[in-house]
């Protein structure tokens, strides 16, 4: 982050697009709390008030599912949401059935009663947040050791979130800010009753698939609609983002506001190093295998692709995301950037005696801490069951306890989500496999769950041999309690029976060893960086509601010039190119439907804001709030965003579909009248054509 100073210090000066020198750049992943105004008023004339950021704020949700989250927005006041087709897909892929793909051919409901309730899926709405970081804090005493600091804060944590849900009702979260620097109580209103509306083809909403995907120039209509309900009846939304009755112009000044998932700018050189040596290709190791083991199990019907499709794309985007992210911190630019921001910081600390007495040493216990975290890491990374739906339902059904702290996992349990046994034998068998590959014959996970046995052949009689891919099978040990489960001969459970005591173990000695260390030494550096440089930094991302801002612009990339911009001329020249041969083909009805639309409509664009995976389906949006786009990707010069920010000035783009396109594609090729309306834009103009294209929906 450049010295770990704020946006408003003093930048080296880069060339961009056209010859423009800035001191400054759009940079910043901003709280609600602490909003960028200083930059936005200096650089942009832009001074939002607070009813401006609160409506903002009440606008955006996270939606939740089961291991993934994303954003979406408010779109009309009866609970209409806007969001990314990539970040529905799960939900799409839950809804459909053999005779009814939803992934594949989209689905629109043009009256309420057709929309479809989305298993396992969520919106939460941040309804308002507290600072407790001094209570937090205060739970430590002095010479406590890095366990019963930890085990401490946890408990003062607990508490909070405790009494905050008992006095308001709502979902509360304490999140870590600054690595432990500072806590905010999140307090959140949630509905658990999201319907799907609308959603293209994944064709058009993937338009070039895995070559495509993290580039630019790119053609995607990658939108999906969902209507939040509660008690039946669709939300009254009192915050909703009005559609921008005019497009955005190139260099226009836009706001996005989402749930970014996970940055990394604030560790230490010793942790970047450790991702680039050890956490990210084990990462990668994880991935790989489970798409591998999905894709073998692809190949055996059309049925099978249809079931592991979502999945298997969910993880080519993860591990392009994470070979780009590994390409910027093998880069020595970015390294030396991050040497260079933590040289300065220690020498401020150093040239203080106080300072020094109090935070000095927190580099290097974290540098201990992660020599002991490299031996353990394979251990950590597949020593684990998660992979297989089936498998987790088993061991949270193992550590299950009734009462508050079991709601959780309960309704995570009894979801309606079919399971399909082919694919949970071929994804744990899989699993197992690679575990057993990673680890070796005498680990005490895989000594556990094979028993010296082949990896299929456990996966099989597991999955064969268990009541928990129904339903009514997992409430019937729910309801029954910890003492029928314990006592249940269930294959699945006995599996996850036999590897639950080796998994605590390591999760114990991970909190232990690295978890503690690096909060109570993650807090001596926040403490230090606050002293140095106050609270002109932003925290790294950790799925909290995030602001961003920057510009429509285009880039320059090697000799040539990259538009800000793509339009339907452009979707369907590069059809054309490639002969519609895969992944280049359009679906049926933009085949049979480009007359009815206006070529020139804009379809994506690139704009200058620091996002990151978390911030698919946030709302672009102008000065009025209205939103002009939908944030679904970022190209490759921007995927070293995790560790370090990439400069405009070096490329770095975020890409949002265009709402002209958006409403253009809805009324002209779907027939969807209806939300178009609800949108409250005036329907664009049809051509003759367009009427036959309309009935095929």
């Amino acid at each position: 982050m450049n010295r770990h100073s704020s946006l408003f210090s003093a930048l080296v000066l880069a060339l961009v697009l056209h010859g423009a020198a800035r001191p400054w750049a759009d940079e910043g992943m901003w709280t609600f709390d602490n909003p960028p105004r200083a930059a936005w008023k200096t650089h942009y004339g832009f001074e939002p008030d607070a009813a401006w950021l609160d409506h903002l704020r009440l606008s955006v949700v996270r939606l939740v599912e089961p291991g993934s989250s994303g954003t979406a927005s408010f779109v009309s006041a009866d609970g209409l949401l806007v969001t990314n087709q990539h970040v529905a897909s799960d939900a799409l892929q839950k809804l459909s059935t053999p005779s009814r793909d939803l992934v594949r051919f989209g689905y629109y409901a043009p009256a309420r009663d057709q929309e479809l309730k989305c298993p396992d899926l969520a919106a939460d709405v941040l309804v308002s947040y507290e600072n407790v970081t001094a209570r937090v804090h205060a739970s430590v005493a002095a010479g406590m050791g890095d366990g019963a600091a930890a085990a401490a804060r946890r408990s003062a944590i607990s508490a909070i979130e405790r009494e905050s849900r008992d006095q308001t009702g709502l979902r509360s979260d304490v999140v870590a800010l600054y690595n432990g620097g500072e806590y905010w109580l999140y307090r959140y209103k949630r509905y658990t009753d999201v319907r799907l509306v609308f959603a293209p083809e994944e064709q058009m909403a993937y338009f070039g698939g895995d070559y495509d995907n993290f580039t630019f120039p790119r053609h995607d209509l990658d939108v999906t609609f969902l209507r939040a309900y509660e008690n039946g009846r669709p939300v009254r939304a009192q915050h909703f983002l009005r559609w921008a009755g005019e497009s955005v112009a190139e260099g226009e000044f836009v706001v996005l506001a989402g749930y970014p998932g996970t940055t990394d700018r604030l560790l230490t050189v010793t942790q970047v190093r450790y991702q680039r040596d050890v956490g990210n290709p084990l990462q990668k190791q994880v991935w790989m295998a489970r798409r591998d083991a999905l894709a073998t199990y692809a190949k055996t019907s059309a049925e099978a692709a249809r079931r592991a499709n979502a999945a298997i794309r969910s993880l080519e985007n993860s591990l392009k995301r994470l070979e780009g992210q590994q390409k910027g911190i093998e880069s020595a630019r970015i390294l030396a950037k991050k040497e260079e921001a933590e040289r300065a910081l220690r020498a401020a600390v150093a040239g203080n005696p106080s300072w020094q007495k109090s935070y000095g040493d927190a580099w290097t216990r974290i540098d201990a801490a992660y020599v002991e975290l490299a031996r353990m890491a394979p251990r950590l990374a597949f020593s684990i069951l998660s992979p297989s739906t089936a498998a987790n339902h088993a061991l949270s059904l193992v550590r299950y306890t009734p009462g508050p702290d079991g709601n959780a996992a309960r309704t995570a349990l009894l979801t309606d989500a079919p399971l399909y046994p082919e694919l949970e034998e071929a994804v744990l068998g899989g699993w197992l496999e690679a575990a057993r590959r990673a680890l070796g014959d005498d680990d005490p996970f895989v000594k556990a769950a094979l028993q010296g046995r082949l990896p299929r052949e456990v996966a099989h009689d597991a999955i064969t041999a268990t009541r928990l891919l129904d339903v009514a099978g997992r409430k019937a040990l729910v309801d029954a309690g910890p003492s029928a489960i314990r006592a249940s001969t269930d294959a699945l459970i006995a599996l996850a029976r036999r590897v639950d005591p080796i998994m605590r173990d390591l999760v114990e000695w991970r909190d232990r060893q690295i978890r503690s260390v690096e909060a109570a030494a993650g807090q001596q550096i926040a403490s230090a960086r606050f002293e140095v440089y106050g609270r002109s930094v932003y925290p790294d991302a950790n799925f909290t509601l995030r602001l961003g801002f920057g510009r429509t612009l285009g880039y320059e990339e090697d000799s040539t010039l990259v538009p800000w911009k793509t339009t339907f001329f452009g979707l369907f020249d590069r059809a054309e190119g490639f002969g519609g041969k895969p992944p280049y083909e359009l679906a049926e009805r933009w085949s049979r439907g480009r007359t009815a639309l206006s070529l020139g409509t804009p379809l994506n664009f690139v704009y200058t804001g620091d996002t990151v995976g978390g911030n698919s389906g946030s709302p672009v949006v102008n000065r009025r709030s209205e939103i002009v786009g939908i944030n679904f990707d970022s190209n490759q010069q921007k995927l070293a965003n995790r560790y370090a920010y990439v400069d405009e000035a070096d490329g770095g783009r975020a890409i949002a579909v265009h709402g002209a396109a958006i409403v253009e594609s809805l009324a002209k090729l779907y027939g969807a009248d209806n939300l178009v309306a609800e949108l409250g834009v005036a329907q664009p103009a049809l051509a003759a054509a367009s009427l036959k294209v309309r009935r095929l929906r």
